[in-house]
């Protein structure tokens, strides 16, 4: 379908594509991954012919039809279900020219329209736009209506009803809500043609697509499967690599201690040249480089607080002359994980300024600690860091007093060390930028932490990080995402946001994902069944046994994150021991390396034992 050969591209003196290649068939999904910045939405401009590549050739079957959303949202009088229908173009121009034409034409354009399942078309396009959160009345509204964020959602709807032969998405789910995005994981599931699809979302990525492209300085690489598999192979691959790097090496030094000590003597002059020569056609394995990613900090409150932080008793919520929601009956706990599920509209951000002191109720009791810490990170909040200051400047505000190394230290410690300290704002990527902005937010230990969509511009492995630093802070957590991956690894408790009030919801994202995708409101699917009936009843055990689990759950995920640095750093050590000429040329090092390794070696086994005794424990709990 798509063939790519020796595509280069350089960007100033930065090589972006470097005789990159690949070839994906007919019908596959490939998942598009690689490091904020390595050139992803680059890549995708060359393919859609917006921009010249350098070298190379881009194959594709003639007449493809290559889709991707617009970067401009429709914004005009158009209502979102005629824009939405206007985006298959041929439809549109037959359905005009059948207007006037006769006789044998007319039949034509009428096999061709029930061909494309034309007359099919209205329903079509109304179910893409309810998937993606826009109920009956809502498309019939003009786009001017809409905020920037919905209308892209209609610009994605657009090119989803179009089906192009190759369909390319950039970040499609930055802005959906959970709702709109596990209609979407299902949707490309199903997607009867070519598709590509940049994302850092780890579950789209497991669920939807069934091949990874991987970007990774300027070359790419296909696998087959998920995310979840390709992770392994990468992580087999370099394995490989660094062994037949290590073997590679200790021949090389072989070869030429032999050149160096015989090249001079004529007896064995012959066979020294043999082995400059096989030294020079000797191809070297390249050393792994791989990128550090900063860890996140979200420091801990010094002094917890005793239950409840946070009770909540008939409570009614809203602004003035407009209640939202009504009838809250809810408590949150010191070491609450709490995930808010809900379309967007239904009064998520409404409850989060409530739960956070930012809004007064409008009726009922409330009780909440007066000496409560509360941080809170949203996107928007991006725009009112200073443009022109730096990292270390915006953290010299909360340390007015601390001298500058005190100053630069925590600077470093959000993942802004050394001369990255002093780049602007402006300069930063939007992951780095939403790195200060949450450690800024946490930078005092908050008692509550409240994160509205912390993953927009996180690349997967920073958010990975964010799981790590989630689920190692102490305090309280309200979660608002979209990212499915990310509530299932820091969410103890799910609360459902729908219908003008917030209850907890019993089950998983399981679910609450069929839940949504089987049509009714979750809540109204959930009332539909008697209150003692035997699925409830299975839900509120589930619940209770994964609020039960979560703290061995915690803590086998930090072991494992603990043996996986203990088994690096031996893995470190062990190259370092590989090279003969460490022992001769310092003893001394190679002794402190040896003994290292025998304490990491030591350590891991240690972590492995208990690993086992924790993982034993949640078998017999989960049984």
């Amino acid at each position: 379908m798509l063939r790519v050969n020796d595509l280069t591209y350089r960007i100033g003196d930065r090589l972006i594509l470097d005789h990159a290649g690949f070839a994906i068939p007919e019908g596959a999904r490939v998942g598009l991954v690689g490091r904020n910045g390595a050139g992803k939405t680059t890549l995708f401009r060359i393919i859609q012919g917006e921009i010249p590549s350098e070298g190379g050739a881009i194959g594709l079957p003639k007449g493809t039809r290559i889709g991707g959303v617009a970067q401009e949202a429709p914004a005009g009088p158009e209502t979102l279900h005629a824009v939405v229908l206007a985006a298959d173009t041929e439809r549109r121009r037959l359905m005009a020219e059948a207007e006037t034409a006769g006789g044998l034409r007319r039949a034509e354009i009428e096999t061709r329209l029930v061909d494309i399942e034309a007359h099919s078309a209205p329903a079509r396009a109304a179910a893409i736009l309810h998937g993606l959160g826009f109920d009956a009345q809502a498309q019939g509204r003009p786009c001017a209506d809409f905020s920037g964020g919905w209308r892209m959602r209609v610009a994605l709807a657009a090119v989803l009803f179009s089906e192009p032969d190759l369909l390319l998405l950039d970040e499609p789910t930055n802005y959906l809500d959970i709702e709109g995005t596990l209609w979407l994981y299902d949707y490309l599931e199903r997607y009867p043609r070519t598709a590509m699809i940049i994302s850092h979302d780890r579950d789209l990525l497991d669920t939807s697509v069934d091949h990874i492209l991987h970007l990774d300085r300027g070359r790419l690489g296909l696998y087959r499967g998920g995310y979840t598999a390709f992770a392994r192979q990468l992580a087999e691959k370099r394995t490989l690599q660094a062994k037949a790097r290590v073997k590679q090496e200790a021949e090389r030094a072989h070869l030429q201690s032999f050149i160096d000590r015989f090249k001079a003597k004529a007896t064995k002059a012959r066979q020294a040249q043999s082995r400059m020569k096989r030294l020079a056609k000797m191809e070297p394995i390249a050393a792994l480089i791989e990128d550090d990613v900063p860890v996140i900090h979200l420091p801990s409150p010094e002094r917890p607080l005793s239950p409840p932080l946070v009770a909540m008793e008939r409570v009614a919520a809203g602004y003035p002359g407009r209640t939202v929601l009504s009838g809250l009956n809810l408590s949150l706990a010191p070491d609450d994980r709490v995930a808010l599920l809900g379309a967007n509209g239904n009064g998520k951000s409404t409850f989060c300024k409530l739960i956070g002191g930012r809004l007064d109720p409008l009726s009922g009791e409330m009780k909440r600690w007066g000496k409560m810490n509360v941080a809170y990170f949203a996107q928007h909040q991006l725009d009112e860091l200073r443009a022109a200051e730096s990292a270390v400047a915006h953290v010299r505000d909360l340390m007015p007093e601390a001298p500058e190394a005190k100053v630069r230290a925590a600077a470093a410690r959000l993942g802004f060390p050394g001369h990255k300290a002093d780049t602007p704002v402006s300069q930063l990527s939007g992951g780095e930028k939403a790195r200060l902005l949450m450690g800024l937010a946490a930078f005092a230990g908050p008692h509550l932490l409240i994160l509205d969509e912390p993953t927009n511009h996180l690349d997967i492995e920073s958010r990975q990080a964010l799981v790590e630093a989630i689920n190692d802070y102490e305090g309280a957590v309200i979660l608002v995402s979209h990212d499915r991956f990310l509530v299932e690894a820091c969410a103890d408790r799910l609360w459902l946001v729908s219908q003008g009030t917030v209850r907890p919801f019993d089950g998983d994202m399981d679910d609450y994902r069929r839940l949504v995708l089987s049509g009714p409101e979750p809540d109204a699917a959930r009332e539909s069944e008697p209150a003692g009936g035997a699925r409830a009843v299975e839900r509120r055990q589930n619940a209770g046994r994964r609020a039960a689990l979560a703290p061995l759950r915690r803590r086998l995920e930090g072991i494992e994150a603990r043996m996986a640095k203990l088994s690096g750093a031996i893995a470190k050590i062990d190259a370092a021991l590989a090279d003969g000429q460490a022992f001769r040329t310092d003893p001394a090092k190679a002794g402190e390396l040896a003994r290292m390794r025998a304490e990491a070696a030591a350590a891991l086994s240690g972590a492995e034992e208990e690993w086992l005794a924790l993982s034993g424990e949640m078998e017999a709990a989960e049984g």
